[in-house]
């Protein structure tokens, strides 16, 4: 297939690369010398014209860092506008379902497919990240193929913007795992108790889960919530914001949530 791609950055980067390496031609979008640069070393055309990502692309991928990078590419710029009819969009950028929904009513075009990743860059270079997919079946099934160069699962969560909701609600979940674990943790200091000991101890016992694993490695609380903190947080933050455009609120999540995001 014909990619265009705009963010090859920590998690875009390796997305380049596989894609490249499974015989994909790849044009990455790079404002400065050195972002062409490293994309030329990953194998792909390197262009600072948004026009020419777009121009001819099968499909466009977007994993930029933020839901306003989207809207500033997508709806204020001229990146989907330009792609040929027929094409697909699809988002990695974790943010609103409101957003993915608007650009696929403003430019019928195309099909969006909102493909948030679960998972980081060692998950990508290895093949096995998850995406939660959002999306008709047709579109999905047309972007399957490339997206399997680098994920696995890919789970169809539903129309477009499902994909968002669930992922949104996976990192609700995941910052409240982290808030439990902390609180564990806090409770094992008021006892006397060593954190390092604790974590090891707890991972074989009933408490066990893929958090408190990942915590566990980490060697503290405090380290882990630094190492996810700026990531995390910029989801949670979206989450409260569609969770209040809806009239609701993170019932007895939330106060896990504070406790698992902060820095």
């Amino acid at each position: 297939m014909r990619v265009g791609f705009v963010g090859a950055g920590r998690m875009g980067s390796p997305m380049v690369q596989r894609l490249v390496g499974a015989g994909h031609d790849v044009a990455v979008l790079g404002r400065t010398d050195d972002k062409r640069r490293a994309a030329a070393q990953l194998g792909a055309q390197a262009t600072d014209d948004v026009a020419a990502v777009a121009a001819g692309a099968d499909v466009v991928v977007v994993c930029v860092f933020t839901d306003e990078q989207v809207t500033a590419l997508c709806l204020d710029g001229d990146l989907v506008a330009g792609m040929r009819p027929g094409g697909a969009l699809v988002l990695h950028t974790t943010g609103s379902p409101a957003t993915a929904r608007a650009i696929a009513g403003r430019f019928g075009h195309v099909d969006v497919v909102d493909a948030p990743l679960s998972g980081g860059p060692h998950d990508i270079a290895a093949g096995h990240v998850t995406v939660f997919a959002g999306g008709s079946d047709d579109a999905l099934a047309r972007v399957s193929p490339l997206l399997g160069a680098y994920a696995d699962p890919i789970v169809h969560a539903g129309a477009t913007g499902a994909g968002q909701l669930v992922k949104l609600i996976n990192n609700t979940m995941f910052a409240a795992q982290i808030g439990l674990v902390a609180e564990g943790v806090r409770l094992g200091q008021r006892f006397g108790v060593d954190e390092g000991r604790l974590l090891e101890a707890l991972t074989h016992g009933s408490a066990q889960s893929r958090v408190l694993s990942m915590i566990a490695a980490a060697g503290s609380a405090d380290a882990f919530i630094t190492a996810v903190g700026e990531f995390l947080a910029k989801d949670v933050a979206v989450v409260r914001t569609t969770v209040a455009e809806l009239g609701g609120d993170l019932g007895e999540l939330d106060a896990l949530v504070n406790a698992g995001v902060r820095t």
